[in-house]
């Protein structure tokens, strides 16, 4: 045999290893490293639906439970992760599974004490049965929350899970359903009046909403009315006068802070102050009405629920001059809210 011929042969074979290398092994430049051609996809989590509009997942969020239901919609797998893990920059979750389409489920920052959702089983747990539920309490006044609740945010997405070789990245968007709510009282004296400090304890705080359901699609479900307690209550005195011999503008404040589940456009929270000893009703807010109504010029585009879901602390300010309840404004997070109707 000559040497052109063993030549030829050579490069045939060359040639047929190279087609059945091709056919039979995935490329590992293309596919970073995964040289067996599996399937695999990469759960990132953002929460980007903030006022900052910037991800502030790794600092807000303290838990994530995921589920992961096929196109029937039963549970196929679920995964947990809780601590300092999510607070690295690359923190995602993997994901193999069979080719087909796939409802993502995650609520995060469940912690069985202010919200628990059911016991989840592979195979039999359902997507209609994850629903999120807030603890509350009871007394003669009905069913009530006086506790600061544990951040609760909610995400889902479907995912088309392709049998194409490699790492795919999907990025699940977190809402999150839990809202402060710091009431403060404002008290002024005129010079010559004898300033005397609000007495918080002569009158009780509440926002009532019917909002302690949550659907696995984030939407309320119908439930009982809840009264929201204060978890948090101080006071203090300011002299904002120049001259500290008079007390001609001493500002005396109390301060109410509440914990509420999500708002909704739909429903109907009121904030409501009584006073202890008569019930007679000291003020009475619709929560929803007011936080709309300083959206801002820069908010306009945005639409009301979206506004609300971004909008998780809420700085209400109510006036009372010389001891009587000011009724003509109200400050809501740096917003003067000038009144046109009594409503104190």
């Amino acid at each position: 045999m000559n040497i052109t011929t063993q030549i030829s042969k050579l490069k045939m074979f060359a040639a047929v290893f190279a087609i059945a290398t091709a056919f039979t092994s995935c490329d590992s430049v293309i596919y970073d490293g995964e040289g067996d051609c599996s399937v695999k996809y990469r759960i990132e989590f953002e929460y980007e639906r903030n006022m900052e509009f910037a991800d502030a997942f790794a600092s807000k969020v303290s838990s994530v439970a995921l589920y992961v239901f096929d196109e029937s919609g039963v549970l196929v797998e679920q995964m947990s992760e809780s601590g300092e893990a999510l607070a690295a920059d690359d923190y995602a979750m993997m994901l193999e599974l069979e080719p087909a389409e796939y409802d993502l489920l995650a609520w995060c920052g469940v912690d069985g004490k202010s919200f628990t959702v059911p016991t989840a089983t592979v195979g039999q747990t359902t997507l209609d049965q994850m629903l999120c539920t807030m603890s509350r309490k009871s007394d003669a006044a009905g069913s009530y929350v006086d506790e600061d609740l544990s951040a609760l945010f909610h995400g889902l997405k479907r995912i088309n899970y392709t049998d194409e070789p490699g790492v795919h990245t999907e990025v699940l968007s977190l809402t999150k359903n839990t809202n402060n709510f710091r009431i403060i009282l404002q008290q002024t004296w005129s010079e010559g009046s004898a300033a005397e400090s609000v007495d918080v304890s002569k009158f009780d705080f509440a926002i009532i909403d019917d909002n302690g359901k949550m659907d696995y699609d984030n939407s309320v479900m119908e439930d009982e009315q809840i009264i929201y307690r204060p978890w948090d209550i101080t006071t203090g005195e300011v002299d904002v006068d120049t001259d500290i011999s008079t007390r001609a503008n001493m500002v005396t404040v109390s301060v109410a802070e509440l914990t509420t589940a999500r708002l909704m456009t739909d429903h109907h929270p009121i904030l409501v102050v009584t006073k202890k000893e008569t019930g007679e009703k000291v003020l009475s807010v619709p929560i929803v009405d007011y936080a709309l109504l300083v959206k801002g010029n820069y908010n306009r585009n945005m639409d009301d629920q979206e506004y609300l879901d971004r909008q998780d602390e809420y700085n209400m300010t109510f006036f009372i001059h010389d001891g009587k309840w000011v009724s003509s404004q109200i400050i809501i997070n740096s917003w003067r809210v000038v009144l046109n109707n009594e409503i104190l």
